[in-house]
């Protein structure tokens, strides 16, 4: 950790000594936690000092101005902004799965973006049964340039994520994009201003990633971000995907290095606890909630000024 910490140490003192920019955000579905509307995950978010939350893309879409202008006034009143937006459209599967997505995302989009909404996020799968590396790369550029070109039509950023877990690389025949600098390169190929990274410190550290490789890039360059930490007492390939933990609970990553690598490049986006976690998943939603909020803000004191 002291050795991440040194290589941040010149970029975090030409920052500006600002408040914090990046916003702990409540994804319910990343932590267990059901919502049957956004008002309810408003107050959810709310009563745990979240300060950012899910839109609920359908929701949102079919909501009246008349319900949108009430739905705004409530996240003012509570002091939430919006997190990223789920993608709708699984790019992932047949032809068929994917035109189905692509017609409906022009409506939601819309009204994502008329609720204020300014980011979606998704993943990239890191392997593939029956493409290889090359025919995969030409299937994401095709499928995710054409999803880009609607949500930059509709004032929307769109953040990839890649999967570093070393066990998901077997997941298929043919590994596929798993580290940031094969993501940005898919980025590059795509070629749309408003396409970025969606960071997670668990695939960070995963992928071999160090905090050198997050402040080689801008503030625009991140859409969104998840935080985590991993089990104790595993070697890294050992580790399983959907096996994490809390942010802080362990300190097997460096979340020091991570968080001040983000603030170093002026990241001023969401960030959500992600942990996979049973224990977390089996508890009600005031107290899961509860436990993330908790560890999220621990977190974000880590930030040197």
């Amino acid at each position: 950790m002291l050795a991440g910490w040194a290589a941040l140490a010149p970029a975090l003192a030409a920052a500006d000594a600002a408040p914090r920019k990046m916003k702990i955000a409540l994804v319910p579905g990343s932590i267990g936690v059901t919502a049957d509307s956004q008002r309810a995950l408003n107050d959810l978010a709310h009563r745990h000092r979240f300060e950012a939350v899910e839109p609920r893309v359908e929701e949102i879409a079919a909501m009246s101005a008349e319900q949108l202008g009430e739905l705004q006034a409530d996240l003012a009143a509570k002091q939430l902004t919006w997190a990223a937006a789920g993608l709708t459209v699984d790019f992932r599967k047949d032809e068929t799965i994917f035109r189905d997505g692509m017609g409906k995302l022009p409506e939601l989009a819309a009204g994502l973006q008329r609720a204020g909404v300014t980011r979606v996020g998704t993943w990239l799968a890191p392997s593939h049964g029956q493409l290889t590396y090359r025919a995969n790369f030409r299937l994401h550029t095709t499928r995710l340039a054409e999803i880009a070109r609607v949500l930059e039509a509709h004032g929307l950023r769109f953040g990839l994520e890649y999967v570093g877990t070393q066990r998901s690389l077997l997941g298929g025949r043919y590994p596929f994009v798993h580290t940031m600098a094969e993501t940005r390169e898919l980025i590059a190929e795509i070629g749309r201003p408003n396409v970025g990274l969606v960071l997670d410190s668990w695939h960070w550290w995963q992928a071999g990633d160090v905090a050198q490789d997050v402040l080689a890039l801008k503030n625009s360059d991140v859409v969104s971000v998840d935080l985590n930490d991993a089990p104790p007492g595993l070697a890294k390939v050992l580790h399983k995907d959907g096996e994490r933990e809390l942010p802080l609970a362990t300190g097997v990553i460096d979340l020091t290095a991570f968080v001040n690598a983000l603030v170093a490049i002026g990241y001023d986006g969401p960030a959500r606890p992600e942990p996979f976690n049973k224990a977390v998943n089996a508890l009600e939603n005031d107290p899961a909630c509860a436990a993330c909020s908790e560890a999220m803000h621990r977190t974000m004191a880590l930030i040197k000024s």
